[in-house]
């Protein structure tokens, strides 16, 4: 429905062609900047409900205070796994388990896996590099999330949260305690769950519309030409170089897939290949920017640069046993 309404909207009523840059573009930025909009206004009401009813507390306490030898970022990982959502859709997610008190690195192995692995992916790769390849990178996705939440929580990074997001901690907190205490019932609460949902959006949403205005621009106008030039097998520095490229982009998994496809055929190291696909669903300048109304900068460079870091390693892995 989202997709026809920016495709009416586009093509229809502007006028734009389909097959130019610009209509391209242009209709990435509609699509997209509605899709994440409803999509965080949903999932704000639906975590307000839960922050309303769900002990948040009680999780938060346990995830904190128990000894689970890692697998609460495992089972916050394979969540991410199962969710159908690109980088940036999954932010909306990623709020809504800060805003609650989830501790940072749980939240971040969700982060971290969403965007690389959704089913569409796995059978566009199962198809396209056979069952090998697909397991490796469906593997290598949920430990990718995994060990990346578990290392970033030994830094105590929750200090570099932006003041927005402990506002949000400290209001739901508050709001909890008293519906708690009032017992108060679901009609009565919703307009003010839909009100907090309401300021949440309007909080980033000019984050959101330059985030995305910028993977529009890099959506229609980067050349694929440019990449498989430079990441032949034969250059030892393919992979950080694939990897470095790949991050000002932005695109889903099932939508760089085929260009994976065509970058492998054309002669680039599957491993190489793999590597610049994960990040460029898993990390991306849209997201940084809709992540500094959540973090500081210090804390997306922490997050990005062990992100990168581990995705580089795994491409020369990826290489070897490819």
């Amino acid at each position: 429905m989202i997709d026809r309404f920016a495709a009416w909207l586009v093509y229809g009523l502007f006028g734009l062609d389909p097959e130019s840059r610009l209509g391209s573009s242009v209709h990435f930025f509609f699509y997209d900047t509605t899709k994440i909009l409803l999509l965080l206004f949903l999932i704000s009401i639906l975590m307000g409900i839960i922050n309303a009813y769900f002990p948040i507390g009680r999780l938060r306490h346990f995830l904190t205070t128990r000894r689970l030898f890692g697998l609460q970022y495992l089972f916050a990982s394979l969540f991410g796994a199962i969710t159908p959502f690109c980088s940036c859709s999954s932010i909306p997610l990623f709020i809504g388990f800060v805003k609650g008190g989830i501790p940072l690195g749980v939240t971040f192995a969700f982060l971290i896996t969403s965007p690389l692995v959704n089913e569409v992916a796995v059978a566009l790769f199962l198809g396209s590099f056979g069952l090998r390849a697909t397991l490796i990178y469906v593997t290598s996705g949920i430990l990718l999330g995994t060990i990346g939440g578990f290392v970033l929580s030994r830094f105590r990074l929750e200090r570099y949260l932006s003041p927005w997001v402990r506002t949000l901690q400290a209001n739901s907190d508050e709001q909890t305690e008293a519906w708690e205490r009032q017992r108060t019932s679901l009609a009565k609460r919703l307009p003010a769950i839909a009100r907090d949902a309401l300021g949440i959006v309007r909080g980033v949403l000019l984050y959101v519309l330059i985030g995305i205005g910028i993977g529009a621009a890099i959506h229609g106008y980067v050349p694929e030409g440019f990449f498989t030039r430079y990441l032949a097998s034969s250059n030892l520095l393919a992979v950080p170089l694939a990897v470095l490229c790949a991050v000002p982009m932005y695109a889903n998994a099932a939508g760089i897939v085929p260009v994976i496809q065509v970058f492998v055929a054309k002669g680039v190291p599957l491993g190489t290949a793999i590597a610049f696909m994960m990040a460029v669903v898993g990390l991306s300048l849209p997201e940084a920017t809709m992540l500094k109304k959540v973090m500081t900068w210090k804390l997306i460079g922490i997050f990005f640069g062990t992100v990168t870091l581990f995705i580089i390693l795994s491409g020369y892995l990826f290489n070897l046993i490819l």
